[in-house]
């Protein structure tokens, strides 16, 4: 399983960006961050069908989590991004079909893109 996160960038508050996160094959996905002193947490997760999505109430209502699986990519798009998104952002996934909100259940790592957001 590899995994390749990319789109990061720095961006002024309430500006929007779009990750991406491409794999070697199609599987359950999530976002997770982590930010400077802080330990790594869960943002966002996407089953392998689509069906099934889930949010950190920290993010509800501004990042919206897709995929698109003739090209084995999972996106997240960011809106009205805050300085308190500022982290380096990582795909991962456990694997399977599914996707893990526990950062210690996923097996595969993508390298992290480093998103900065401005006040």
């Amino acid at each position: 399983v590899q995994l390749q996160a990319c789109g990061g960038g720095l961006v002024q508050a309430g500006g929007s960006l779009r990750l991406s996160c491409v794999a070697s094959s199609t599987y359950g996905m999530g976002w997770f961050r982590q930010a400077p002193g802080k330990e790594r947490e869960f943002v966002a997760g996407i089953s392998l069908s689509g069906s099934s999505t889930n949010y950190a109430d920290s993010v509800k209502g501004r990042f919206t989590i897709s995929r698109d699986n003739t090209k084995n990519t999972v996106y997240l798009q960011m809106n009205n991004l805050t300085p308190g998104d500022t982290a380096v952002y990582y795909c991962a996934t456990p694997g399977s079909n599914y996707y893990y909100t526990n950062a210690r259940d996923n097996a595969y790592w993508g390298q992290g893109t480093l998103v900065t957001v401005s006040s």
